[in-house]
């Protein structure tokens, strides 16, 4: 288990219009962390045929929803200044969401910072371009995909220091995130350097889409993972509504990554195609080379069979409904069950046609 989610617990918080809202209860956190589920992200992380302006219209509900709850509970004030790291930055609609809810958008500031990817490894990080102001007592916020953190934490860095410069400063951050274990531990290490700055700093509210999910250390058991870039669900925080989604599938649970490339998936769906395409033909030619149990095992987080007792620590349930998590943890148990027989080649044939068929207007 990830050092910073040790002894805590999924507590729901609200279900606010159509999306449920939990909150990570029991550590000792400086900031305050949200996931929320709603039927548009639910569809969006398990399914990589949606594409194009259809990923960003996937976010808009839970996102909207979202920061209509946050304003209801006075966490964003009337107004904020929005950066958007380009690219990944770029699908998520909080621009769009805060004028439906009444928040008024002082700036729209950006800042690239690239990365440098050589053999599936991170090796460096570019920032190319800025337009950045720099208010006093802003909200800043901002939506990006958090894998290894260390763009964020670059991006981060770069606005304070800029800040400073400029005379500005930033009373609170609002973080929307298809996000991994390592963004709790990055905004633990960050708030004390907005502090240092600026004593009156409120602190960081980070929301996960679905789940507070774990990037692979490793190539798993596959050998064809990307370590520090693809997201699972092993030693993450998911919430029950995923699972079920993902589960009530046959083949979500497999693919190669919730997310894959998220900019990709906006802006480069050829880029996206091969990526998709790639994973499911290499899955096929590795299929000798590991069991269907461990791959299993792997996707699921944890080994299987397992006790509901542990399941529930595992995945940090032990304060939800008692009866809703029986319920999942016997749906979860027979899908575990069903898919002892499956084949991993008929899957990749069965994913690469279908994927295939949802693309073909994009892909000539």
């Amino acid at each position: 288990m990830q050092p910073y989610l040790e002894k805590t617990f999924l507590k729901s918080a609200a279900e606010y219009k159509g999306t449920h809202i939990y909150k990570l209860d029991g550590g000792s956190f400086a900031n305050s962390y949200y996931i929320i589920s709603n039927p548009g992200t639910r569809h969006l992380l398990a399914s990589p045929e949606v594409i194009g302006y259809d990923s960003y219209l996937a976010m808009c509900g839970a996102t909207s929803d979202m920061l209509g709850w946050l304003k209801q509970q006075n966490m964003t004030g009337d107004s904020a200044d929005i950066m958007t790291i380009l690219r990944g930055g770029l699908n998520y609609p909080l621009e769009e969401c805060c004028y439906r809810n009444g928040i008024r958008i002082n700036n729209m500031d950006f800042i690239s910072c690239e990365r440098v990817i050589r053999n599936n490894q991170i090796t460096g990080l570019d920032i190319r371009y800025t337009k950045l102001s720099a208010p006093k007592d802003i909200t800043l916020m901002i939506g990006d995909i958090i894998a290894s953190g260390e763009t964020l934490a670059r991006c981060i860095r770069y606005i304070i220091a800029e800040f400073k410069r400029l005379g500005g400063s930033i009373r609170r951050m609002i973080f929307f995130t298809i996000g991994g274990t390592r963004a709790i531990e990055l905004f633990e290490e960050l708030t004390p350097e907005f502090r240092f700055h600026w004593p009156e700093f409120e602190g960081i509210t980070c929301i996960f889409y679905e789940g507070i999910f774990s990037a692979y250390k490793d190539k798993g058991v596959t050998g064809i993972s990307w370590p520090q870039i693809d997201f699972f669900w092993k030693d993450g925080v998911i919430s029950p509504e995923f699972r079920r989604y993902v589960l009530a599938d046959d083949d979500a649970l497999f693919e190669k990554c919730v997310i894959y490339d998220g900019g990709a998936r906006r802006y480069e769906i050829p880029d996206h195609y091969k990526e998709v395409t790639e994973y499911w033909t290499n899955i096929k030619d590795a299929a000798d080379n590991f069991t269907f149990k461990d791959f299993l095992d792997e996707k699921l987080g944890y080994p299987t069979p397992i006790s509901h007792e542990k399941w529930l620590e595992l995945n940090h349930y032990q304060k939800l409904d008692k009866k809703a998590m029986a319920d999942l943890y016997i749906f979860e148990r027979e899908f575990a069950s069903r898919s002892e027989d499956l084949s991993i080649r008929q899957i990749a044939d069965r994913r690469l046609k279908e994927f295939s068929q949802a693309l073909k207007e994009y892909i000539k």
